[in-house]
């Protein structure tokens, strides 16, 4: 997958970015800051995690960072284009050519095959499908000999890998993850968050993960812990261990 690049500088442009980010809900008593004040780079070609206390932010910035929520002040960028300030046609467009979706309840259509939903991106944009890489990313999720099932003759595990492999199949900029393994149990779970990291580091995927669990975040090779709507920490070759004694320390608000 090839990687924007700044002109002027020739350095590889982040796959999202975002600077001075606010996002305010309300006005007066009844005001909520979401997020105050945020910066961050999302590298290319890696697997971030987002985590953090209940309310402290973390879906609030993907949907930010995904165009799916308009900002109070500040700018986001994904793969160079400014998505503030677009019009509803130019969110559309990028979110149709840049980025991918993974949700926590699948999103799938049950009258389609699991083909069908994974073509479905491209079907909506008016380009076809590249039989090479449909078959990379199938055998990437491990659905080979399901793509012929619908929906509801899949498990919650198949449901999802799906929704992975509908989410790669644009070789977007940047795939967003909101809770995708809330629903599943630990079998499911670990086959998805394998996939997920087998997409980034053998397909050059970018990730970003909203999550609670320091299992998945395990999975990452970056975690942001958010706390009040700001970054306040942040780790590389994440553990599931040293991740848990993260979140124990911001939720006791610990220095």
């Amino acid at each position: 997958m090839s990687t924007a690049m700044d002109t002027a500088s020739g350095e590889a442009v982040p796959a999202a970015r975002a600077v001075g980010l606010w996002k305010v809900y309300g006005s007066g008593q009844a005001q909520v800051v979401a997020l105050r004040d945020l910066s961050v780079d999302i590298a290319a070609g890696q697997f971030t995690a987002i985590m953090g206390p209940s309310g402290s932010g973390k879906s609030t910035l993907m949907h930010c960072l995904a165009g799916l929520d308009s900002v109070s002040r500040g700018d986001v960028w994904v793969d160079g284009t400014k998505v503030s300030g677009l019009s509803d046609k130019g969110l559309t467009r990028l979110r149709r050519e840049k980025i991918g979706f993974i949700f926590q309840t699948f999103n799938l259509l049950p009258t389609l095959t699991a083909e069908e939903n994974i073509l479905l991106p491209l079907a909506i944009a008016g380009r076809k499908p590249d039989p090479s890489w449909l078959k990379t990313v199938v055998q990437a999720v491990g659905l080979e000999h399901r793509l012929g099932h619908r929906p509801p003759a899949l498990s919650g595990g198949e449901q999802q890998r799906v929704a992975c492999a509908r989410a790669m199949i644009g070789r977007p900029a940047v795939i967003f993850a909101d809770e995708p393994t809330g629903n599943l149990d630990s079998r499911a779970t670990a086959g998805i968050l394998a996939a997920l990291r087998d997409a980034v580091r053998q397909h050059g995927q970018t990730i970003v993960l909203v999550t609670h669990e320091p299992t998945a975040a395990a999975y990452a090779d970056r975690v942001l812990f958010l706390s009040d709507g700001q970054f306040v920490d942040e780790m590389y070759a994440p553990t599931a261990e040293r991740v848990l004694d993260e979140l124990k320390r911001l939720d006791t608000g610990a220095a």
